[in-house]
C-alpha cells in the first residue's frame, strides 16, 4: 500500500511576514471572533480565497456559454446558499466575489454558539464547544471552527449530558445578558 502521506495544509502565510495593517486587522478578527490564533484566520482567508478564484473563473467561462460552467456555477452557488453565506434564492457569482472574511467567521460555530446565547463571551463559546457541552441536534462537536450549515442552524442547544443543560446552572448566561446583547445587536445594526 505504501506509506501514508502527510497531510497538507489547508491555508497559507501571508507572504511578507511584517505588515503593519494586516497584522493589526488580523488581531482585531481575533479578538472579535474570540479565535486562538492567526492559522485560523489564514483558514478562512484561504478557504474564502478558493471560492473567489472559482467564482471568477466561472465568470470568465460563462461568457464563452460554457454548458459546464453554468452547472457548476448552479452547484458553487447552491452550496454557499446551503452554508448561510448567500441568500437562497438571486444569488450570482458577483456575491461570492463580493464575500468577506466577517461574512465566513460569523458562520464558524463557535459565533454561533455565542450569538445563540448559549455562551457569555466568544472565549467561553469556544470552551464550551472543544469541551463538548454543546450538540447540532444531538451529535456532540467539538470543533469550534465547523462551518453551520444553514439547516443545522436551528439546532444547536447544549448537549443532553452536559450539566449545562440545568437552568439553573451558574455558568449559563443570565436573562438580563442576553436581553442587553439583544439590544446593543438591535441598535448596532
Amino acid at each position: 500500500m505504501g506509506d501514508p502521506k502527510f497531510p497538507r495544509p489547508k491555508w497559507s502565510r501571508p507572504s511578507h511576514p511584517w505588515q503593519a495593517d494586516r497584522i493589526k486587522a488580523e488581531n482585531e478578527l481575533i479578538r472579535k471572533f474570540g479565535l486562538k490564533n492567526k492559522k485560523e484566520v489564514w483558514r478562512a482567508q484561504s478557504l474564502l480565497r478558493r471560492w473567489r478564484q472559482r467564482a471568477r473563473i466561472l465568470q470568465a467561462r460563462t461568457r464563452y456559454e460554457d454548458v459546464q460552467a453554468a452547472k457548476e456555477v448552479e452547484q458553487l452557488l447552491r452550496r454557499l446558499a446551503r452554508l448561510g453565506l448567500l441568500p437562497i434564492e438571486g444569488a450570482s457569482l458577483d456575491d461570492v466575489v463580493a464575500l468577506k472574511m466577517e461574512d465566513l467567521l460569523e458562520r464558524r460555530f463557535q459565533t454561533i454558539v455565542y450569538l445563540r446565547g448559549l455562551a457569555n463571551t466568544m472565549r467561553q463559546a469556544r470552551q464550551l464547544v472543544v469541551h463538548g457541552h454543546v450538540a447540532i441536534g444531538d451529535r456532540k462537536l467539538t470543533i469550534p471552527g465547523y462551518i453551520v450549515r444553514r439547516a443545522e442552524e436551528e439546532g444547536i442547544k447544549y448537549h443532553q449530558h452536559s450539566g449545562l443543560s440545568n437552568e439553573a446552572h451558574p455558568t449559563r448566561p443570565s436573562l438580563e445578558t442576553l436581553e442587553a446583547r439583544r439590544l446593543t445587536t438591535e441598535g448596532g445594526e
